[in-house]
């Protein structure tokens, strides 16, 4: 992992600082609320004592069955068209063991009162009203109650379409008989009737009667309530200003509403956009608890916080309106009466400025952590580069010191530098000091050796020669042999240093010309088939001549000191390949052999002083190698601003040493003429 990606890492910690922003727009957002919440429990609280005050009343708490409002007339067919919009809403009555198998709605037109039943029978008896056998076959029972009279009817028909139900005796204010239309399908019927006004009744029992389950059909009567426009009048005036308020009867049935949900006019002149809208609902308060029932105008509100208040808590909730940017805030409470309670007070409150207040502050906030991850960032990564970029002139100063056995091209960098990396630098100052007075040493090793074991040297041949004219038993003859040898050898070693030596000083005063250096390669390579014996050397060169500006002598001792290298590494049957490439302006000279492969470690070090991998009689002779001749080649390549390196061959049957050259740099003639 890179500095500049920790550096990165460390620079996104700073999003902790909009998070903890975040949770404190979160938490004023949440106060404003309870805040809100509160003044409008006041307020329904309010409210619901001005209505008890004005004595509105309330339906008793038993069960009722509701009278819905249409608008339009309703036309009597038995299809049900006209109740679509109401069918959620109507209520089951059938027997305990099946409530569901009779769903009843009423609605109250201005012609009268109209009834819809839809029955859940797969099974059909049918008959007509007036049969004998009616009260044993399939038929809804009708029960009117007002006053003290009660009429009973049978709801049936022997075929789909009209029908008439007379009333089983007579009662006073209640009609002779009904009429009505029946129609069927395949999972039951549907009765559909209306009662004309002035014998409209107080009371309405309905009960099923399945043939193919016999039970009882003696329904009991229930209350009818309807929306009450004179409570809504009532209640009117006291609505607050941009607030709605709904009267609910015991089982959550709208009786009265006030009021329209509205923003108000400040905040509805500023407007969020849908990001804003978006933000706040996904992030600030995304949690709206209010129930979807609320919305629209349903007669029967079957929401969590009126059944609360009709329990007799009360409660709140929030939801989004229909309205882009507005939220709605709701509270119910309980209406009590003498008997416990009786209702429930429905009040909502549309509210635009809070979304716009905390929206306000989420961007507001928003924008200062923005700028200032922005400049966080920036410093970082510039700190970040700078500091990288330092570290790497470091690191490659090292490196080409390594490369250059501990010698620099010039100061190391930061070595000025008040700070740690400075402190570094200095260190790697005096690690490449001592490296480089280290291989000072081992440079001039050579030089000094020679020197130095030519006199004792000598003594040694001076005292072995005159031994040599003196007599000596025969067994101290084979001794005199072997110490003469042994300092032949060692004048061997003596004379190789020296000539390393005068070759590194013949190397830094060499003059360069200009050459052909693939004729210079060709007539290397010729010389050097006559040493290859059974090896096969392979050549390859370009087409045409290649100019160049160096040394050619030295050039040549190079390419001397690889094949040497090749042919005492390659075995009898093997090969060697010499290749001659145009690089730019420059030349490559590959030397590659079969043979065994260089170890990984070895790679780089090959072209330092006094490091050889020959083992003894690796050439098939007895002559020592101190490791210099791939040090000549370096010495060659770095005098022609091009380096040598050595790698294993892809396919592990050799190696190839490289020889890169660029050339030697051109004198000037005023340069020349100060030499001379």
């Amino acid at each position: 992992m890179s500095l500049r990606f920790k550096l990165l890492l460390v620079a996104l910690s700073t999003l902790a600082l909009p998070w903890a922003g975040w949770q404190f727009v979160e938490q004023t957002e949440a106060l404003l609320r309870q805040g809100q919440e509160q003044a409008l429990l006041a307020s329904a609280g309010m409210l619901a004592k001005a209505l008890d005050a004005r004595r509105i009343e309330l339906p008793q708490t038993e069960s009722v069955l509701y009278v819905n409002r249409v608008g339009e007339p309703i036309v009597v067919d038995g299809y049900g068209d006209d109740w679509a919009t109401l069918k959620p809403f109507a209520q089951a009555l059938g027997p305990a063991h099946d409530a569901q198998k009779l769903r009843v709605l009423l609605a109250r037109g201005r012609d009268g009162l109209y009834l819809f039943a839809e029955v859940r029978d797969a099974t059909r008896t049918r008959v007509d009203p007036t049969d004998p056998r009616a009260a044993i076959s399939d038929h809804v029972t009708l029960v009117l109650v007002r006053g003290a009279e009660t009429q009973r009817y049978l709801l049936s028909s022997a075929a789909p379409g009209a029908f008439g139900a007379p009333a089983q005796g007579r009662a006073e204010g209640l009609p002779d008989h009904v009429s009505g239309v029946l129609q069927e399908d395949g999972s039951g019927y549907r009765i559909e009737l209306r009662l004309p006004r002035g014998v409209e009744p107080e009371r309405i029992g309905l009960g099923v009667y399945d043939a193919a389950q016999p039970g009882t059909d003696s329904p009991e009567p229930r209350a009818l309530i309807a929306y009450d426009d004179a409570a809504a009048r009532t209640l009117q005036p006291l609505v607050p200003e941009h607030a709605r308020a709904r009267i609910v009867a015991a089982d959550a049935w709208l009786l009265a509403d006030a009021g329209r949900l509205a923003a108000a006019d400040a905040a509805r002149e500023e407007k969020s956009g849908w990001l804003a809208n978006l933000v706040y609902r996904a992030a600030i308060a995304p949690a709206f608890s209010g129930s979807a029932a609320l919305g629209g105008d349903p007669p029967r509100i079957d929401a969590t916080e009126v059944w609360q208040a009709l329990s007799g808590v009360a409660a709140t909730s929030w939801r989004a309106a229909e309205q882009d940017g507005v939220v709605v805030l709701a509270a119910a409470v309980p209406l009590q009466g003498a008997e416990g309670t009786r209702g429930a007070l429905l009040l909502e409150q549309a509210n635009r400025a809070l979304p716009l207040l905390a929206n306000r502050a989420l961007l507001g906030l928003a924008g200062a952590t923005l700028a200032a991850l922005a400049i966080a960032g920036a410093i970082l990564l510039i700190f970040g580069a700078s500091l990288s970029f330092r570290i790497r002139r470091l690191r490659n100063a090292a490196e080409r010191a390594v490369r250059t056995s501990g010698r620099l091209d010039g100061p190391l960098p930061l070595i000025d530098s008040p700070d740690e990396l400075g402190d570094l630098a200095r260190s790697f100052g005096r690690l490449v000091d001592e490296v480089g007075s280290y291989t000072e040493y081992l440079r001039t090793l050579a030089s000094k050796l020679s020197h130095e074991l030519n006199t004792p040297l000598a003594i040694v041949k001076s005292s072995l020669d005159n031994l040599d004219h003196h007599e000596l038993p025969a067994a101290a003859r084979p001794y005199l042999s072997r110490a003469r040898d042994g300092a032949e050898r060692l004048g061997t070693i003596v004379r190789a240093m020296s000539e390393a030596n005068r070759i590194e000083r013949a190397i830094a005063s060499a003059d360069a010309e200009d050459f052909d250096l693939r004729a210079l390669v060709a007539g290397c390579a010729e010389g050097y088939r006559t040493l290859c014996g059974g090896r096969e050397l392979r050549l390859d060169l370009p087409a045409a001549a290649l100019p160049f500006h160096g040394a050619p002598e030295l050039i040549a001792q190079a390419l001397d000191k690889l094949f040497d290298n090749a042919r005492s590494f390659t075995p009898v049957d093997g090969w060697i390949a010499l290749v001659l490439e145009r690089d730019g302006n420059g030349a490559t000279i590959r030397f590659a052999n079969s043979g065994s492969l260089l170890p990984a470690a070895m790679q780089e070090r090959l072209f330092d002083s006094l490091v050889s991998m020959r083992g003894k009689g690796a050439a098939g002779g007895e002559t020592p190698h101190l490791g210099l001749g791939l040090y000549v080649v370096r010495l060659v390549a770095e005098l022609h601003r091009g380096h040598a390196a050595a790698r294993n061959l892809d396919d592990d049957r050799g190696v190839e040493f490289t020889l890169t050259l660029a050339g030697m740099p051109r004198r000037r003639l005023a340069e020349d003429d100060a030499t001379a």
